[in-house]
């Protein structure tokens, strides 16, 4: 079995699905499903919401950084890591280094929402605000990668941080089957996969 995956990089297999869900353990929630009768409603079948907004960095972003992080080498841990966020990856990276006693340096766009840039802090990253969009930020923190040696953790194309999301990703699948009808053409599940504030 394998899934598909949004990089240019081969699909992850069930291994590698597992492997994330075992490093994972202790570190991220395994999170609930809720069903939707609103949602269900407007489009004629079960849907279910995966709750990821429970996780301790209030989003899934924890999952992926963290895998990317835990698989880097002991030289590249060394270096500290770099990343650039308006909150949601801010807080997963800044978490996830500190669980695993890697410097973390994020730029956060100037206008980022204030408590996700004191919730990244308070998860122990050094952050610096840069740039006023996005694209701005990630910009800087990739010079800020090339200048320091610092290892770039991308907020979503790696194919590690993408085995980081899948265990969520097949347990919500799972869960749907499980919840809904016989049919699985007639059940849904929406796991959120971000935005455009990353």
């Amino acid at each position: 079995m394998s899934f598909r995956t949004s990089g240019p990089f081969p699909p992850l297999i069930l291994d590698d699905v597992r492997g994330a869900q075992k490093m994972l353990s202790g570190v991220a929630r395994t999170t609930g499903m809720e069903g939707s009768r609103y949602l269900s409603s407007l489009v004629g079948a079960p849907v279910h919401l995966k709750c990821e907004n429970l996780q301790r960095t209030g989003s899934f972003k924890l999952r992926g950084a963290y895998v990317r992080i835990a698989g880097l080498s002991p030289v590249e841990r060394a270096a500290g890591v770099v990343a650039a966020s308006a909150g949601n990856h801010a807080q997963g990276v800044a978490l996830a280094s500190s669980l695993l006693g890697v410097r973390s340096t994020v730029f956060m766009p100037v206008g980022a929402p204030l408590p996700k840039v004191a919730a990244t802090r308070d998860y122990g990253a050094e952050v610096r605000l840069h740039g006023h969009v996005v694209d701005e930020t990630l910009a800087a923190a990739q010079e800020y990668a090339e200048e320091t040696g610092a290892v770039f953790i991308h907020p979503s194309t790696t194919r590690t941080s993408s085995r980081g999301r899948a265990p969520s990703a097949w347990r919500s699948s799972n869960s749907a089957r499980r919840s809904g009808p016989s049919s699985s053409a007639s059940a849904g599940a929406v796991s959120p996969r971000g935005s455009r504030s990353r």
